[in-house]
């Protein structure tokens, strides 16, 4: 690290509670601030309260003119019921859209709409009385009639001029949840403002049922044309249909099913020889199946043989002749002519059984080849009825398109009818869906101007304009006020700040404001002294403007440190306005910092001694014409290298950044520069260019001092900052 290294961070283990409240760490973001920052807005109303009070008062003042000066306003109501669906006392009603539950809302502000239209006010004007219409114009009738022009013409001009007037002042509410209709008209005059709410009321229950009559008419008239026209393309339909069965030898018949539907005599018969067929093809599966399990038995083994009744007879007789075979053999040999012959009896039965068996097996291979040619025979006859049929079925298509017409004309046609007797029984039937419920009264007291109302309007509107205008100001004002916009916008730690003191406070060193700000310097010394170490003792105490605070700060962290027993040297290295020796209260020595650095005079000669022990000010004596080159000197860097290892502590306070170069010049030779920033009062823009300005030329920002921080500016309350510091704070 070299010798201008930025001083080391404490160990960790050192850090009081209170060191990341000051020097937070690196890379530390706002993430914890909440979405709705209520301190940055009190701030906010605090900055801009006369703003605010202004607008709003004159806003209020406007309001309170416009009240005087309007005339007053006078609204009659009346009510109506509408029910959408209407009340269908016979079938036949229900001309227009069935309206469902869903669709409710929306008709209720059709109607709304339909009130307020031109057409509807054309209507009201036109059925107004003539003096009422004369009222609601402002003038008499005959008033700027030409010669040229008709009573009738004229009349009907001012009708339509004050349905314009009409349809500006009427309005008309129904609620969420009601059926009920409001309308409502205002006039300077409260019986034309009755008079027009009955006849918009009268005007509309009249359009509603109008509306359902000329709705029956017109659905009378279309369907007599409908009707007309159906029946003329069905006679066209029959006929065709029958021309084409007559050409084409299609001969209908009723369905075997009984169902009402009809078949062709081609169509029948297939559907027999199909049947037919599939019962021969079972029968024949069954016989060849039959055939195919006995083929290669023996006939003997064949259940069928065994159960033959002609079988077991024959079996019978063989047993009783083994039997007495047997018999015979026991007392003769086999040359005995009774037991030869039963031999005999025998071999001839064993014949019979094989020759029945045989026969047997034969009948069932028969009955296999009768099924067989049964099927093949019905097949052919299938095949021949199948070749008719589909012949017959390409004609049939065209005959079904025919059918299929004639028979949706014939349905049609019975609809049309039905529709056209009902809609004929309705035909003077009222529906009812709009009825009037109370008429309009004369109203007694009027609706405008309403002063709390007006008020409360120019309050919104001067709290609008106050907002818009406090939006503006604090867009534009880039000034620093808080002590979260120093560590977020600059990234550099704030070592403290200092409140607000009059020069008054000031000078008072017993006051509770000199208190605040002594505990405020004495708060900024501890975070110094903890974080910089001995070796590295040369501070500079910098600003981007004069006015900042700077050397008073340089003053007061000098005396502070020099109350710590540490031996202290305060410089004023500000060769263009210096002031330390007028805020310790001293003339300006003759022998000074330039006459030092010029080698006209020694360090020790000088020096004076500070308002408390421990501490050494070098302040200026005579004031060069180019303080840059005294600075830029090796005569400085020299001083600062002699007097460093005197002194434990060495603050130096320069010259403003902006516009001159002194500052820079002087931070090569320190080890850390302090920045003094004055709340409310300096840019963001320009603290960042000085900053910015001090790091181009390599030097250590140490940090941030805040001063004449005015709590209530920044959205924080004076008492919560600063009681602990005051007398009576606790």
């Amino acid at each position: 690290m070299n010798e201008r290294s930025y001083i080391q961070a404490p160990e960790p283990e050192r850090a009081p509670l209170w060191y990341d409240q000051f020097m937070p760490k690196s890379g530390a973001t706002s993430s914890h601030r909440t979405l709705f920052d209520v301190t940055a807005l009190r701030g906010v109303l605090f900055r801009q309260r006369w703003i605010i009070f202004g607008a709003i008062a004159l806003a209020l003042l406007v309001g309170l003119i416009l009240t005087i000066i309007q005339h007053p306003v006078y609204q009659a109501s009346t009510t109506l019921r509408v029910e959408p669906r209407g009340l269908y006392v016979v079938e036949g009603q229900d001309v227009a859209p069935q309206v469902f539950n869903n669709e409710i809302s929306s008709y209720m502000s059709t109607q709304v709409s339909v009130i307020q239209s031109y057409n509807l006010a054309l209507v009201v004007a036109e059925n107004l009385r003539l003096d009422a219409l004369s009222n609601l114009l402002g003038s008499d009738l005959s008033e700027g009639k030409s010669a040229e022009t008709s009573n009738q013409e004229w009349l009907a001009s001012q009708q339509t001029t004050a349905a314009s007037i009409l349809q500006g002042g009427v309005s008309a509410d129904i609620p969420y949840n009601s059926r009920i209709a409001t309308i409502s008209f205002q006039s300077t005059d409260p019986m034309l403002a009755a008079e027009v709410a009955n006849a918009y009321a009268d005007a509309f229950v009249t359009s509603d049922a109008r509306r359902s009559l000329e709705s029956n008419a017109y659905a009378q008239s279309y369907l007599r044309e409908q009707i007309a026209e159906t029946r003329e393309r069905l006679r066209d339909a029959e006929q065709a249909a029958n021309a084409y069965a007559r050409n084409n030898g299609i001969v209908a018949q009723a369905s075997a099913a009984g169902d009402g539907a009809s078949t062709t005599t081609t169509a029948a018969s297939l559907a027999a020889i199909s049947q037919t067929v599939a019962t021969a093809k079972a029968a024949r599966i069954a016989a060849e199946q039959r055939w195919r399990a006995v083929s290669e038995i023996p006939a003997s083994q064949l259940p069928e043989v065994q159960r033959n009744a002609v079988i077991q007879g024959l079996q019978a007789t063989k047993s009783q002749l083994i039997a007495e075979r047997t018999d015979l053999r026991q007392r003769y040999n086999d040359n005995y002519p009774a037991l030869a012959e039963v031999n005999a009896r025998l071999i001839e039965l064993e014949r019979q059984i094989a020759s029945t068996g045989a026969d047997i097996k034969v009948g069932i291979r028969s009955e296999y080849l009768i099924a067989q040619r049964q099927e093949q025979a019905l097949n052919n006859e299938l095949r021949s009825v199948t070749s008719a049929s589909l012949n017959e079925q390409d004609r049939r298509v065209q005959f079904g398109v025919l059918e299929r017409e004639a028979e949706a004309l014939r349905t049609q046609l019975a609809a049309l009818l039905e529709r056209f007797n009902s809609i004929s029984t309705a035909a003077n039937v009222q529906s009812g869906s709009i009825t009037k419920l109370d008429p309009a009264q004369t109203p007694y007291s009027p609706v405008s101007p309403n002063l709390t109302r007006n008020l409360l309007i120019a309050l919104v509107g001067g709290l609008a304009l106050a907002g818009t205008l406090t939006v503006l100001r604090e867009t534009f004002d880039d000034r620093l006020r808080s002590l979260d916009d120093i560590e977020e916008r600059f990234g550099l730690p704030l070592l403290g700040h200092t409140p607000y003191v009059d020069r008054k406070g000031l000078s008072d060193h017993d006051s509770d404001q000199f208190d605040s700000l002594l505990e405020s310097y004495a708060s900024i010394r501890s975070t110094i002294d903890f974080a910089i170490s001995r070796e590295h003792n040369v501070l500079q105490i910098t600003s981007s403007q004069p006015g900042e605070g700077k050397s008073t700060s340089a003053l007061m962290l000098a005396e502070l440190f020099a109350q710590l027993g540490r031996k202290t040297l305060l410089i004023d290295a500000d060769l263009r306005k210096p002031s330390i020796a007028k805020l310790l209260g001293i003339e300006a020595p003759e022998v000074g910092l330039l006459e030092v650095l010029r080698g006209h005079a020694k360090v020790e000669e000088a020096i004076t001694q500070g308002p408390v022990e421990h501490l050494d000010v070098l302040a200026v004596g005579s004031v060069p014409p180019n303080p840059v080159e005294a600075l830029a000197s090796q005569d400085m860097k020299k001083l600062l290298d002699d007097q460093r290892k005197a002194y434990s502590l060495i603050l130096i306070d320069s010259s403003p950044i902006m516009g001159i170069a002194d500052a820079p010049t002087l931070a090569r030779h320190v080890d850390g520069t302090i920045f003094v920033l004055e709340a409310n009062k300096v840019q963001f823009g320009q603290a960042r260019s000085a900053i910015k300005r001090l790091k181009g030329v390599g030097a250590n920002v140490f940090g941030i001092v805040l001063t004449k921080y005015r709590a209530l500016t920044a959205g924080q309350n004076y008492d919560y900052q600063y009681r602990y510091y005051d007398k009576d704070g606790g």
